[in-house]
C-alpha cells in the first residue's frame, strides 16, 4: 500500500493548476494535428491537383505534436490519424499513410527534438520512406493479385536504356543491376522528398514558434532566408 504521506504529496501534485491546465491543452492540441494529418492525406487523395504541394505537409503535424508535447503525445497522433483515416476512407488507405508517414512524422519529430543534423534526419527519413514504398508494392500486390515490383522494374529498364542510349553503350543491363537500379530510384526519390519536407516544416515551423535545426549554410543562402 502507498503511505499515507506519499499518497497526500500525490494529490497536491494533481491538483496543481499547472497539470489541470495542461492535460486537456495536450489532448485537444494531439487531437487536432492528428486530424489535421488525416485531412492532408484525405484532401491530396480526392483532389489530386493539390497532392504534389501537400505531399510535402503529410509527415509535418505528428512532428510537430512530438516538437509540442513530447513522445507519447506523438505516437497517439500517428495512432488516432490512423482510425480516423480508417473511418473515412477504409482501413487500405489508413494503412498507406500510417506506414509511412505517420511513423515518419514520430521519426523526424524525434530527430528534431534532438537538434540532430540535416543529413542524418533526412537520411534516416529516406531510409525508412524507402521501406513504405517496398511495403505498399507488397500490400498492393497481395490485394490485387499482381507483382507491381515487375512494372516498377520495367520502368527502371526503360530509364536505363535511354540512358545507355544517351551514352553510346549498346548493351542491355543484367536484371541484377536494373533491380539495384530500381532500389537506387526509389532510395533518391525518398531522399529528394524528405529534403523538401526539411525545407516546408523548416519555414512553417519556425512561424509557428517550434523551429527545427537549422539548414546547411547554402540552403540558407539559396532560399535567402535569415
Amino acid at each position: 500500500m502507498v503511505p499515507e504521506k506519499e499518497w497526500s504529496e500525490k494529490k497536491e501534485i494533481l491538483k496543481s493548476p499547472e497539470i489541470r491546465v495542461d492535460a486537456p491543452l495536450r489532448m485537444v492540441e494531439t487531437a487536432f494535428l492528428a486530424s489535421t494529418g488525416s485531412l492532408i492525406w484525405f484532401i491530396s487523395f480526392y483532389f489530386p491537383a493539390f497532392s504534389p504541394v501537400l505531399r510535402i505537409f503529410f509527415p509535418v503535424p505528428i512532428a510537430l505534436v512530438y516538437l509540442r508535447r513530447g513522445k507519447r503525445a506523438a505516437w497517439m497522433a500517428a495512432v488516432v490519424s490512423g482510425l480516423l483515416l480508417s473511418v473515412l476512407m477504409g482501413p487500405i488507405r489508413s494503412l498507406q499513410f500510417v506506414m509511412p508517414f505517420a511513423f515518419m512524422g514520430v521519426l523526424l519529430g524525434v530527430a528534431w527534438n534532438r537538434h540532430v543534423p540535416w543529413i542524418v534526419s533526412i537520411s534516416l527519413g529516406a531510409l525508412l520512406g524507402t521501406i513504405g514504398v517496398f511495403f505498399r508494392i507488397w500490400f498492393i500486390s497481395i490485394l490485387t493479385d499482381e507483382d507491381l515490383w515487375i512494372y516498377i522494374i520495367n520502368q527502371v529498364t526503360g530509364i536505363i536504356d535511354w540512358i545507355f542510349l544517351r551514352i553510346g553503350i549498346l548493351s542491355t543491363p543484367s536484371p541484377f543491376y536494373i533491380q539495384i537500379g530500381a532500389l537506387i530510384f526509389v532510395l533518391f526519390n525518398n531522399f529528394l522528398y524528405l529534403f523538401l519536407v526539411h525545407i516546408g516544416a523548416w519555414l512553417l515551423l519556425d512561424r509557428l514558434g517550434n523551429p527545427i535545426p537549422r539548414p546547411p549554410h547554402w540552403v540558407q543562402v539559396l532560399l535567402d532566408y535569415d
